[in-house]
Parts: C-alpha cells; structure tokens; sequence
C-alpha cells in the first residue's frame, strides 16, 4: 500500500508564473468591472475583453462564471482586509476611529458615493444565489468586524472606554453604520448620508468614553 501511494499521481495542477499573472490579470479586471456593474450584469465576455485574455485562458483559470466569482469574493476580500488592518490594527483611542472614518469617507467621496461597499454590494446580488459566496462574504465580514471590536478591548483595557462598554456590539453597530451608510451614499451619489451614519454611531461609542474626549467625530 505504500508504494501504492507513492506511485499515485499528483492531483494537483501546477500553475507557471505566467499563468499565475494571467489568472491574476482576470481578477483584476473582473473586479473592477464588477464593482462598477455589479456581478449580475458583468459577462465573462466583459472579463475576457477586459482583461485581454482569450477564451481558452479564462476557462483554464475559471470553468464557469461562479467560479470566478467566488474567486474574486475571495480576492476582494483580501483587498478590503488588508486595507482595514492598517487602520484597525494599531486602533487604541477615540481619535484613531475618528481617522478610520475620515479615510473611508474620504475614499468614498472620490466616487461620489456611487458603488457602495465592494464587499456590501456583493453580499445584496449574491446573498440568495450562492451559499458559498454568501458564506465566504460572512467570514470576511465577520473578520473586519473583529479588528473594529478588538480596537475597542484595547481602548476598553486601556481604561479609554468604560468597563460597561460591550466591544462586541458597539462593533456591531458600527459595522451596520458604515454599510448602511455606503447604500445610501450610493442611492444619493453624495456621501453625505454615509457621513450622518458614521458619527452617530461613533457619538454612542464616545458616549462610553471615561472622559470626553472633546473631539469631534468629523
């Protein structure tokens, strides 16, 4: 039975750094063509001609259409969770959220507020079509909200934030703010509605502060 296993082939099939770019170039593009269009409304042709690839090379990397999307959900939420690390990471005071959400806002107004969420806008197209996607989404959702709560241990170990404070659900209302607010930053193309959603939720966690800070969430 040893040498059995030993003689068995290799299943798995090894990608050259060629094809390592080219799968790459893929997603690059169906990204950005999907964040604008949306899933539902982006073909793999859009992609093919996007990313300059042939239709062999792209059915080589993705057999159908929802296998490059759950690639790309996987890939785009690397992208928003690298991102939030470098400001959630490192969180340990008031005036750190405050920065955290003048770089979204600041992020979303160069769009108008159009789009949305890239991970939002994928969970409402894919949510009630594929499971996989959906559960993924979950997953990535739920890791951006764990860099907000443990930011909000640190502050709450710290002695910045009252010990009655729960980092959990202030995470939570946090997190509902901001994708709140990025759908109605999109509906009204002006990131005004996203602002108000913000810093009522960043006032009730100043509200738990053990000193006021005085500074203000804008």
């Amino acid at each position: 039975m040893g040498d059995e296993q030993v003689a068995a082939p290799s299943k798995q099939r090894r990608i050259s750094q060629r094809g390592i770019a080219t799968r790459e170039r893929i997603l690059e593009a169906a990204n950005r063509l999907m964040f604008v269009r949306g899933v539902n409304a982006t073909t793999l042709d859009d992609v093919r001609e996007a990313s300059q690839t042939s239709k062999s090379q792209l059915y080589h990397h993705f057999a159908d259409k929802q296998e490059l999307v759950r690639a790309l959900v996987k890939y785009r939420g690397a992208l928003v969770l690298q991102r939030e690390r470098g400001g959630l990471e490192r969180l340990r005071s008031f005036s750190g959220l405050v920065r955290w959400r003048n770089a979204l806002v600041q992020a979303n107004s160069l769009n108008n507020g159009r789009y949305g969420c890239g991970l939002g806008s994928m969970a409402v197209e894919l949510s009630d079509q594929d499971e996989q996607a959906r559960s993924m989404l979950l997953e990535t959702f739920a890791a951006w909200e764990k860099l907000i709560s443990d930011g909000l241990h640190r502050m709450r170990d710290s002695g910045a934030l009252r010990q009655d404070a729960d980092p959990e659900k202030l995470a939570t209302g946090l997190m509902a703010a901001l994708q709140g607010g990025y759908l109605l930053a999109n509906a009204a193309h002006n990131v005004a509605p996203m602002e108000v959603a913000l810093d009522m939720a960043l006032d009730h966690i100043k509200s738990f502060l053990s000193e006021p800070s005085g500074e203000p969430t804008r």
